[in-house]
């Protein structure tokens, strides 16, 4: 058989013999085990089989940098980038050998790659994806260490020009040199030496240093010692898991300066370097935005420019600085000496997303809520009895039977929203961060009309005793877009509203279906969610989605609500209680314990107050009762639409309501059969019916 993909794939069983020959100690297909591509702390790391085509991937919930299959996999053991074609030939040329699958090859790569890498069966553990770099010839054949001393005060008060404390350059490693011995590529010796008009620092790594003199000419103001590898990349180590901003800069300082004024940065060996677009691609997954930001001279623009279009499909951005790119005037790290804050870069940047957004924005425009010209504008933390229901960072679910009062429960939400933090108002139940700090709140409806949203808004007000909304509060009633434009949308907007406003509070989506074509459309719901959990990590908010049961009560509808059911941290069900005129706030998730210990809450109408109202706790059934119930609950809706179900299938529903392990979920099924809930259908294994409807 000949190399190709698709007979590596059925040679390893759809690539499962590969992660068990690079894993060690692979744990099985869906269990968590640590991330062998860095010092990982929590299982967060799973090895699954695609239900599309059979085929078995590798992802890391915990960081997203790591998502591919079999052949990405092996690429980052041996550094390959598997988009590119002979990086891919190659990694099928490694995976051939050291599999000993016998495939044949019209290209004898392997004895290239062995000699390149003389250990070229690895586990994955033992190596580092973002230290290896193919070139491997040393700057100069000799590294030779400087000799450091303290920073005198000039040269603190050089770096504090441009914003950079002792702290930032400690941090960055950054060190003040006595004086440097180097090599010159004729391997002659030469000697440097520090003096109060010309300073010398350092950049150390591993194996190299890169010396900086800041008034010395262009020509030799850098210097190096030892191995400066061809993917240098300073600041790379001091860079946060993740972020909504990264700046891509000319020259270290340029990072210092930028850092020491709250900003993500990195450079690499110069502004004419060519970037590695294998360390953009795994940027993009970290960050929500990368720029460009060079040095505002002629060199300077055209390098970023040529950058920025060579790497537009990670949609890098540039972002020209107000200046005038003379000598003193050209780079960030002037940009903050020349009196600059950070707020000001933030206005630039806000300023460019503007332009980047201008048609969006003004689309939207026309769906914003006017408070003066009816109808009107329509955080991050959302607990019961002091249980967190929605935190920051993740996706928080409201859900409910048409009826049942979801929208002035949601009411109450954004009325918390408004208050200070030492009143004190029916919110039915629900404690509600107030948004002391003024950041966004976005409230975004797909499902009610413009008077209803309208009418909504003015309960909400009253709730919080309040005549007009706060300027950071925006409500847009999305009904009359359509369909595939309210999705980006929304995450336009948030972003915009993000630096605008200095952060967001919290998002809410009434109607979070009505972003998709279908509920069912598993593909759809699972890039939406994910989406959104993702944003939820780099906004630091709280994203309420608000979508509706299924016809059997219990389970969320829909692909999008067994999604919406793994990956939301809390969800609150608004049920109608056994009293029709009374509905209950019943939690059916938490983030950490049991929906159970969390208490059940009664509301109904108040005619003369017109609003719903807390009638207090709803009593009676014990935490054992209640869960008893439940169980019962999740198996008749189980086979609302089937007959008959498979055990496995009867476990995976258990799994994915509840927030239980296989062997927890294993459990209640035994308890259903023994009370004769459930029963294997006859003459078959495995299978099983419902026996009390």
């Amino acid at each position: 058989m000949a190399l190709s993909k698709e007979g590596i794939l059925s040679a390893t069983d759809g690539g499962l013999d590969i992660f068990k020959k690079y894993i060690t100690g692979f744990p099985g297909v869906g269990k968590a085990f640590l991330n062998p591509f860095y010092d990982d702390t929590k299982p967060s790391a799973y090895v699954y089989r695609q239900k599309d085509c059979g085929n078995y991937s590798f992802v890391d919930h915990g960081n997203l940098d790591y998502i591919g299959d079999c052949f990405s996999f092996v690429g980052w053991i041996f550094n390959k980038n598997t988009a590119d074609r002979e990086d891919f030939i190659d990694v099928m040329e490694i995976i051939n050998r050291e599999l000993g699958l016998g495939l044949s090859s019209n290209k004898d790569k392997v004895r290239e790659l062995t000699n390149r890498y003389p250990n070229t069966i690895k586990k994955a553990s033992e190596v580092d994806p973002l230290t290896i770099s193919e070139n491997r010839e040393e700057v100069s054949k000799r590294y030779l260490e400087p000799q450091y001393k303290a920073f005198t005060p000039d040269e603190q008060m050089y770096w504090l020009m441009y914003g950079v404390n002792m702290d930032t350059l400690k941090k960055y490693n950054v060190r003040s040199v006595k004086t440097f011995r180097g090599v010159t590529k004729e391997d002659k010796e030469y000697s440097l030496e520090s003096t109060d008009s010309a300073p010398i620092f350092a950049y150390p790594g591993s194996g190299y240093v890169k010396i900086y003199r800041p008034y010395s000419n262009s020509k030799d103001r850098f210097r190096y010692s030892g191995n400066l590898h061809e993917g240098y990349t300073f600041g790379i180590e001091q860079l946060p898991q993740r972020g909504d901003l990264l700046f891509i800069t000319g020259g270290e300082k340029d990072v210092l300066s930028l850092a020491a004024h709250g900003f993500n940065a990195i450079c690499f060996n110069s502004e004419t370097a060519n970037i590695p677009k294998k360390i953009i691609r795994r940027f993009s997954f970290r960050f929500k935005h990368i720029v460009l930001v060079y040095d505002m001279d002629q060199t300077g623009i055209k390098s970023m420019n040529t950058m920025r279009e060579r790497l537009k499909e990670f949609d890098v951005k540039s972002l020209a600085l107000p200046l005038s790119g003379a000598k003193d005037q050209k780079d960030i790290s002037d940009f903050f000496r020349l009196g600059n804050t950070a707020k000001d870069l933030n206005k630039i940047f806000t300023d460019m997303l503007d332009r980047l957004y201008d048609e969006t924005m003004s689309m939207l425009k026309s769906f914003e809520l006017d408070f003066s010209k009816p109808p009107i504008p329509a955080e991050p933390v959302i607990s019961i009895n002091d249980v967190p229901i929605g935190t920051e960072g993740n996706i928080m679910a409201i859900t409910g039977s048409e009826g049942s009062g979801k929208s002035n429960y949601l009411g109450a939400i954004l009325a918390g929203t408004m208050l200070d933090e030492f009143e004190d108002i029916d919110l039915l139940g629900a404690e509600v961060v107030p948004n002391l700090d003024g950041r966004a709140v976005l409230f975004y409806d797909t499902e009610q009309s413009e008077e209803q949203l309208y009418k909504n808004m003015k309960r909400i007000l009253k709730r919080a005793d309040a005549e007009t909304p706060p300027e950071w509060f925006k409500t847009y009633g999305l009904v009359g877009m359509d369909r595939k434009d309210r999705l980006m949308s929304i995450l336009q907007s948030m972003d915009k509203f993000y630096y605008e406003l200095g952060g967001i509070h919290m998002v809410i989506i009434d109607g979070i279906a009505d972003l998709m074509t279908g509920v069912n459309d598993e593909d759809s719901a699972v890039g939406l969610i994910d989406e959104l959990f993702r944003l939820a990590g780099i906004y630091k908010t709280c994203i309420v989605g608000v979508l509706h049961l299924s016809p059997s009560g219990y389970k969320l509808r829909g692909h999008l609500g067994s999604e919406v059911q793994r990956k939301a941290a809390g969800i609150i069900s608004i049920e109608k209680d056994d009293d029709p005129q009374y509905s209950v706030v019943k939690p059916l998730k938490v983030r950490e314990g049991s929906p159970l210990d969390v208490p059940q809450y009664i509301m109904g109408w108040d005619k003369e107050l017109k609003a719903h109202i807390t009638k207090g706790e709803k009593h009676g059934d014990s935490p054992s009762v209640r869960r008893q119930n439940e169980i019962i609950s999740i198996a008749k809706s189980a086979f609302t639409e089937n007959q008959s179900i498979a055990y496995k299938d009867l476990v995976r529903e258990f799994t994915d309501v509840l927030p239980v392990q296989e062997r927890t979920a294993r459990k209640y099924i035994k308890t259903l059969r023994d009370a004769k809930i459930i029963s294997t259908s006859s003459g078959e294994t495995g299978i099983y019916r419902l026996v009390e409807v």
